[in-house]
């Protein structure tokens, strides 16, 4: 792989790092504050239902992990197995997308 495309997947894992890193204070800063508040899972559902702030809080949340996790695979994978080339690439993809999909239903399932 060229040297630039290298570095933007370099950018990417640590630009979503960064992003993941907030976001998953901010999801275990809400439950922990959630739970010791007494209210139930039912409850915390029904104050996320309809919420776009929540919603475009877990988008992102889906979205920093559907770029991370595939750039990790894909290294791990390389230097385990010496697999590279566009196959790679198109596997670390198909990851990514299923990881995003999977994601937003869960979102979609949790706002509507």
């Amino acid at each position: 792989m060229k040297a630039r495309a290298q570095a933007l997947l370099w950018l990417a894992q640590r630009v979503s790092a960064a992003v993941l890193a907030l976001c998953v204070v901010v999801h275990l800063a809400t439950m922990i504050y959630a739970v010791r508040g007494g209210l139930s899972a039912a409850e915390i559902l029904g104050r996320t239902h309809g919420n776009y702030g929540w919603f475009a809080f877990y988008t992102l949340f889906v979205f920093a992990v559907a770029v991370h996790a595939p750039i990790g695979l894909r290294t791990v994978v390389a230097e385990t197995f010496g697999w590279r080339g566009s196959a790679l690439d198109a596997l670390t993809l198909l990851v990514g997308i299923a990881l995003a999909l999977a994601g937003m239903r869960a979102v979609l399932g949790v706002f509507s």
